[in-house]
């Protein structure tokens, strides 16, 4: 109860570091523990050394050495004195050295009785040599007297090294013995502190950590509840630290946001009736994807232009509602660039049936970012534009209806003029004549424009018949040239062709996509001075041949590149030489070839007129 009292005391950082100190309390007591045993093991390793192995390595010297002596005696005996009595006192020498170093380590019991026993020994055996050396026998007396005499104190002193070898090897044994019993004793206690720590010392950390963590646990279930709605969460103070601190703050905080929600839930439910309302009220269709392409929001609207319920919806992706699949395509792309895309405006129709219904509608998809400006879903907008498809086929119909009732008139017209300026010629005063001569190029004039409406309706309508044949490019591009080849010596103007080697037959109405050419080089004729240069180009790209008229005339201004090809549009401050619908028209003729047709131009560096054809397979 004391510990837990003092704990909850404690602040946070100080558990913390409470946690650490018995640690590296506990670490050090163990280090202590494993340095006091190697001590130890250290002192038993020395006494072995100082105590017995020194001893030992004097007795093997000694014995050594006597033995040498014994053999400069027989060196003696077999005549060589000189060498043999060398050979002794040099070893005399290293025996008494040896025989000083074991009398300075005497350490144990009977260690040194047995030096006094080999001094005195060898202090005989000296003696017995001295007066074996100077006696004036025969050889064969003198053997006899050495192994009477010299001999036995030889093995005496010889035996007493012995003995002193084997006296300090059995304590060295014992004290090896006591030493592994040390090493056993360190290693066991070692463990069982090494034990005993890491025991406390995990059971202090579960200890610190349940204390530490519990708050914590608290704090993430309240989290949870308040992510649920429920506001009215408070977690238990039980500690003085800073988690007491912050569980006061979090319930702080709990209760302001009890008191926000319940001010502004009734605002927020406004807003978003308020929001539902207005999306119910848009003719146009509003459909909301997510970034899986499932629906999220549809207005009744889009539910009634899709067909579709409101519980169908739940459950519905792109692909279960829109029948043209480049649409999901699009939108997938979006999806994945994350940017608006840009589609032309008449790219940008889907044909939509619901129930016996058909419907045109305009689209458009908008990427819908978050606050970081990641994508977090598409939106959808379908234009009902059914009405005005059904307007601007009764006005193509008028128009194709008016073209030729007003044939018949203009051709009749055309003849009259013709014929007062073929008969009337002499008899008409030249003013009256040049009147005559502007009549008849106006009647021309609105011939071209009548035969112009009436095949842009014809194509529009879809009642002109295409011949598809698998046709050489090079061969369209020769019949141009035949076409313009007076035009082009009259105004000095070069025209070239550049068709790659090998390039693939098209899937083409000759003579529609003929006219297409004409049209364009007459274009870049119309505007082309003196010395000027028109090149043919073809080139294959993917599954469609690229078709160009480059020219290097004055070029389209920016502003009217976009609306080009629409009826009735010509450059202002140009001369109005055409009818402003041959480029609609040539729109037309290569939409039907499943192609698209686009231009690229610079103010005075020219144009270059592109439209595609489909590879014939």
């Amino acid at each position: 109860m004391l510990l837990l009292k003092m704990m909850a005391d404690m602040t946070l950082k100080k558990k913390i570091l409470t946690g650490y100190g018995v640690a590296f309390t506990l670490m050090g007591l163990v280090v202590a523990w494993s340095v006091a045993n190697l001590v130890s093991l250290g002192k038993a390793s020395d006494a072995i050394l100082s105590e017995n192995y020194r001893s030992i390595l004097a007795a093997e010297k000694m014995v050594d050495a006597l033995k040498r002596q014994d053999s400069g005696i027989l060196l003696i005996y077999i005549g060589d004195s000189e060498r043999g009595n060398l050979q002794f006192r040099e070893n005399e020498a290293l025996f008494l050295e040896w025989l000083a170093r074991a009398k300075d380590n005497i350490t144990i019991t009977g260690e040194a009785d047995l030096v006094r026993e080999i001094e005195a020994g060898y202090r005989a055996y000296r003696y017995g040599f001295s007066q074996w050396t100077d006696l004036k026998v025969r050889p064969t007396s003198v053997f006899a007297l050495y192994r009477k005499s010299v001999y036995p104190l030889f093995t005496k002193v010889k035996d007493a090294c012995i003995g002193l070898r084997r006296l300090n090897e059995d304590t060295m044994y014992a004290a090896s013995l006591k030493a592994g019993v040390v090493a056993n004793r360190a290693i066991w206690s070692t463990s069982f502190v090494a034990g005993a720590a890491l025991v406390v010392a995990l059971i202090f950390s579960l200890f610190l950590a349940e204390r530490v963590v519990r708050p914590i646990r608290g704090f993430m279930a309240a989290s949870r509840k308040i992510s649920a709605g429920d506001y009215a969460v408070q977690v238990p103070v039980e500690t003085d630290d800073e988690l007491g601190s912050l569980a006061r703050e979090f319930n702080e905080m709990a209760t302001k946001l009890l008191r926000y929600h319940e001010m502004n839930i009734e605002q927020i439910i406004a807003e978003k009736n308020k929001g539902e309302a207005i999306l119910s009220s848009i003719e146009d269709g509003l459909v909301v994807f997510d970034i899986n392409l499932n629906i999220t929001s549809i207005n009744p609207a889009a539910r009634e232009m899709l067909g579709v319920t409101l519980a169908e919806t739940v459950s519905l992706q792109c692909p279960d509602i829109l029948p043209d699949s480049k649409l999901c395509d699009l939108i997938r792309e979006t999806l994945e660039t994350g940017s608006h895309p840009s589609i032309p405006e008449d790219d940008r129709m889907v044909v939509l049936t619901a129930g016996n219904r058909i419907r045109h509608c305009l689209f458009s998809v908008t990427a819908i970012l978050g606050r970081d400006r990641h994508l977090s879903g598409i939106v959808l907008l379908l234009r009902d534009v059914t009405r005005l498809k059904e307007v601007e086929q009764l006005k193509s119909e008028f128009v194709m209806a008016a073209s030729h009732e007003l044939r018949t008139p203009l051709t009749s017209l055309g003849m009259s003029v013709d014929l007062l300026l073929e008969h009337a010629d002499g008899a008409l005063k030249e003013k009256d004549h040049d009147l005559l001569r502007v009549a008849h190029e106006e009647v021309l004039r609105m011939k071209a424009l009548v035969n112009d409406l009436l095949d842009l309706s014809k194509i529009e309508a879809g009642r002109i018949e295409m011949e598809y044949d698998s046709v050489p490019v090079v061969t369209l591009f020769d019949h141009v040239r035949t076409v313009f080849k007076g035009q082009l010596d009259m105004k000095e103007v070069d025209l070239v062709s550049h068709i790659p080697s090998e390039l693939p037959r098209v899937r083409a109405d000759a003579n529609k996509i003929t006219w297409v050419l004409t049209n364009l080089v007459s274009n870049a004729l119309r505007y082309l001075g003196r010395g000027g240069r028109i090149a043919l180009r073809a080139q294959r790209i993917g599954p469609n041949v690229h078709l160009s008229v480059q020219d290097n005339g004055p070029g389209i201004p920016q502003p009217y590149q976009s609306k080009i090809f629409q009826k009735f549009v010509q450059v202002k401050g140009r001369e109005p030489g055409g009818t402003g619908l041959g480029l609609a028209i040539c729109k037309e003729i290569v939409r039907a070839h499943a192609g698209a047709i686009w231009v690229d131009s610079s103010p005075d560096t020219g144009s270059t007129f592109t439209f595609t054809l489909p590879i014939n397979q």
